[in-house]
């Protein structure tokens, strides 16, 4: 009976995690076509986790044509095309960690920020300014794109911290970028390919997915995405970090950026998706202007949350449509309701107005600044400058780590998680096949971490890996 083993990691069910790990096997041939799998219930005891994380797992792969349940026999391999980039069939197997994932004292995942920077009693009054004073605007239905009072306020935010110059108008607020992505795929149509940074957010290529369109992966070299890669893959949108690439840190010269907008020029109903995620938290020089405000043909849509700079429970995310896709918007896509409630619409635009955002901001950049110094301080108190290397840290909530060693990456993921901190390695972020060639490297997300944890942590990590 074969064998499977996985490596858990990331902040996404278990069951996801278990999906993704078979059907990257069935995909780089190590499971042929025909081979069965391992029942729910051996598989759930082999792995130490539930029988219900087994049945998700095989349950999507059979919706999406993987596997084929036979009644009473168990599950088989279906044959499938190879994905272009994928591990050959020689490709050594991942570590195995069929045991028990051990308790987690520190987790460097990028999700989320410092919860308790959140600035709790200033929410707290104005919440109970606007039940007081928008008591019946709290029971009626929103506009759809949002309550005119926080795109208004929205507006004047993009202008001061990213010298955008929109119309209220253009502004649709929603309930997460997720959501956002998925409304602009039915906007602009599922056909013609969705072009993705390769590594990058492997949440997005899902929601593209899920909406019908094609996944286009496209290759990064040290000016961010390649735009030959972009043409030749043949995709019509491509969705893009430029300001800050997740998760490589990279920032987009105007050369590139210049060529992007070209690239969307010379083609029919081409747009670029710019998803500036983080732009509030630039340490050093001025913040690099958006990609938004070099376009001059209405071909880039500007995707923002308040995930980060507030909390992730908000949910709330605004998009800013060029003008002609406004128009289709109203004409297509206004039937949709507000997914935000009124309530917290209306207090995040009074927080805005009263300067409450930018207090707010000011404090917590400075906070993560010195976090992003204390982690350089803790490598070094503990002897790991010369082992290990950060780069892409001068803006955002995380940076890439490499370690210099002859150890698999698969191996420091194991000891560090032993000592009980959870790392996340950058292969993970890749669609197609990671460079074989690259030094372990993990992606660091430090916003949870206050100095303490971070000194504790590289301390558990310079004795399990003990250099």
């Amino acid at each position: 009976m074969l064998s499977l083993s996985f490596v858990p990691s990331g902040s996404e069910p278990l069951y996801q995690q278990l999906y993704q790990y078979i059907r990257g096997e069935i995909l780089s041939g190590r499971l042929a076509s025909g081979e069965k799998l391992p029942s729910k219930r051996q598989l759930s005891k082999a792995l130490s986790v539930s029988v219900v994380t087994v049945e998700g797992a095989y349950s999507q792969l059979v919706a999406e044509g993987y596997l084929q349940s036979k009644n009473r026999s168990g599950f088989y391999v279906l044959p499938v095309l190879p994905r272009p980039g994928a591990a050959p069939a020689s490709a050594p197997e991942p570590p195995d960690l069929t045991q028990a994932v051990p308790p987690c004292r520190y987790d460097f995942a990028t999700s989320g920020g410092d919860a308790s920077s959140f600035p709790f009693a200033t929410w707290a009054r104005l919440s109970r300014e606007v039940l007081s004073s928008r008591d019946q605007a709290l029971l009626s239905a929103a506009h759809p794109q949002g309550v005119p009072e926080l795109r208004q306020a929205i507006v004047r935010h993009l202008y001061q911290f990213r010298g955008i110059q929109v119309s209220p108008e253009q502004v649709v607020v929603g309930a997460g970028s997720e959501f956002l992505t998925a409304l602009l795929v039915q906007l602009l149509g599922a056909r013609g390919g969705y072009a993705l940074e390769d590594p990058g957010y492997g949440k997005i290529a899902r929601i593209f997915h899920a909406s019908g369109a094609e996944v286009c992966p496209v290759p990064l070299d040290r000016q961010g995405l390649m735009v030959d890669r972009l043409e030749a893959s043949g995709a019509r949108v491509v969705h893009v970090t430029p300001s800050h690439h997740f998760p490589l840190g990279i920032v987009m010269p105007v050369s590139r950026r210049s060529e992007l907008l070209q690239w969307a020029d010379q083609g029919e109903e081409r747009y670029i998706i710019e998803d500036d995620y983080d732009s509030e938290f630039r340490f050093s020089g001025r913040p690099i202007p958006a990609l938004q405000g070099l376009d001059r043909s209405g071909r880039v849509i500007y995707l923002n949350t308040f995930a980060k700079s507030l909390a992730p429970s908000l949910r709330i995310s605004y998009m800013v449509l060029p003008p002609r896709l406004l128009e289709r918007y109203r004409r297509e896509l206004l039937f949709y309701s507000s997914t935000v409630p009124s309530f917290e619409q209306y207090t995040l635009a009074l927080f805005m107005e009263r300067g409450h955002m930018d207090r707010h901001i000011a404090r917590t950049r400075n906070r993560y600044q010195q976090r992003r110094a204390a982690m350089a301080r803790a490598v070094r108190r503990e002897g790991l400058e010369d082992i290990c290397t950060f780069s892409g840290g001068e803006s955002g909530l995380h940076q890439l780590m490499q370690v210099r060693t002859d150890r698999s990456q698969g191996k420091l993921t194991r000891l560090a998680a032993e000592k009980g901190v959870r790392l996340y390695p950058l292969d993970a972020y890749y669609l197609c096949e990671p460079p074989h060639s690259a030094p372990p490297t993990y992606v660091m997300g430090y916003g949870k971490l206050d100095e303490a944890d971070l000194q504790d942590s590289f301390h558990l990590l310079a004795n399990a890996w003990a250099f």
